[in-house]
């Protein structure tokens, strides 16, 4: 069976959420990030991004640029906040949908068009959540995810496109390779060095020489260009989440040995977050007692992948959980709501020096194991 796939993105999902709470902020330059001189930029409005200002850029050439824009300081939480809201709109009206990042998600709709059209079902979705929540958001739908994917692209800002599986060659062939995920800057760079602009070029190409160029990858990149995907939409629940446990050999009251290691399990699930690209937006703490009673409690909290946001979130549970004087028998830590994506939060930090020992520790942990560096507090 054909498959029905639609993309759905947030445009501009930060700008957009502070214009909602600022409505002076509409139709003027808007750029966010980390307020300092070493600061970058996160997001940026449409009309910032006339000046030349993109995402990532070092927020001191952003005032270069458009130094007549509005700057301000991002907030995770509220972000946080307008995403689940989202999220919840889309799972009260969709069985299957995957949640890809902070402000995009995946529908497959498969089979849906035999009760009514897919296309009339996706604009309607949309505009529930424009309606309800205030906040702009394209649409692509075509038979995979990377041409859904790159039809949202072509349809911001606000906007809507469909790609007919006829169609899907045409509307690819004249895009810039730029257009294809998993295309960054050094593949960008390689394949224009060997006069590849388009993807209708990249496509004709022999599909080893792509590989020999673009690596492992190369292959994957060759069936995007060629509008195949076969890549499901992943099921979003709760349950996709991270954990770790630790039984005692002895019951123990220690409280400090057993912050220290909740701190331990925070840090190596904090780790693993990063590997893999993913942010968390729920934590859960799981304290067993001697006598086998177990209990759990969780809150949600921003999308992160930074062991100090997440710390204090679960010594505070711990705390709340944690009825003294009881032997405990076993801790765990769970992280659940995970979305794809890089940590948002450095974006917002004025303080580039805890973003760059974190980028440092990662690099020393990838080389040498994930316990060569430890936390002076996690260590057990």
């Amino acid at each position: 069976m054909e498959r029905t796939i639609v993309h759905m993105d947030l445009d501009t999902f930060f700008v957009s959420v502070e214009r909602l709470i600022n409505p002076s902020l509409e139709g003027r330059p808007v750029i966010i990030g980390g307020m300092s001189d070493r600061g970058v930029v996160a997001s940026c409005s449409y009309e910032a991004r006339r000046f030349g200002v993109h995402s990532a850029m070092p927020m001191r050439l952003a005032r270069q640029l458009c130094s007549q824009a509005v700057f301000i300081r991002g907030d995770m939480e509220l972000y946080s906040r307008y995403s689940r809201l989202v999220t919840d709109i889309i799972a009260d009206s969709v069985p299957l949908y995957e949640k890809a990042s902070i402000d995009e998600h995946y529908l497959d709709l498969t089979g849906m068009d035999r009760f009514f059209g897919c296309y009339k079902w996706a604009h309607e979705l949309r505009q529930r959540i424009i309606s309800h929540t205030g906040l702009p958001i394209s649409l692509g739908l075509s038979a995979n995810k990377t041409v859904s994917k790159i039809a949202t692209g072509q349809a911001k800002p606000n906007g809507e496109l469909q790609v007919q599986t006829s169609q899907i060659q045409p509307f690819l062939d004249p895009l810039s390779i730029r257009k294809i995920p998993m295309v960054g800057e050094s593949g960008y760079r390689l394949l224009r060095s060997m006069g590849v602009a388009t993807i209708g070029t990249l496509r004709l190409m022999p599909p080893h020489m792509v590989e020999q160029v673009l690596g492992k990858n190369g292959l994957v990149v060759w069936r995007k260009a060629n509008g195949i995907d076969p890549t499901p939409v992943q099921p979003y629940t709760d349950q996709k989440s991270m954990s770790a446990e630790h039984t005692f050999d002895q019951d123990t009251t220690d409280l400090q040995r057993l912050r220290r290691t909740l701190a331990h399990m925070v840090e190596k699930l904090a780790f693993e977050l990063r590997s893999q690209q993913k942010l968390a937006g729920n934590v859960t703490v799981k304290i067993r007692y001697a006598n086998f009673d177990t209990h759990t409690r969780q809150k949600q909290l921003p999308y992160t992948s930074f062991d100090h946001v997440l710390l204090p979130s679960v010594y505070e549970l711990f705390d709340r959980l944690y009825e003294r004087r009881m032997l405990v028998r076993l801790v765990g830590v769970r992280l659940g709501q995970l979305v794809g994506g890089v940590q948002q939060l450095d974006l917002f930090d004025d303080t580039p020096e805890m973003i760059n020992l974190y980028q440092a520790v990662d690099r020393v942990k990838r080389r040498f194991g994930p316990m060569a560096v430890q936390r002076a507090g996690g260590m057990v």
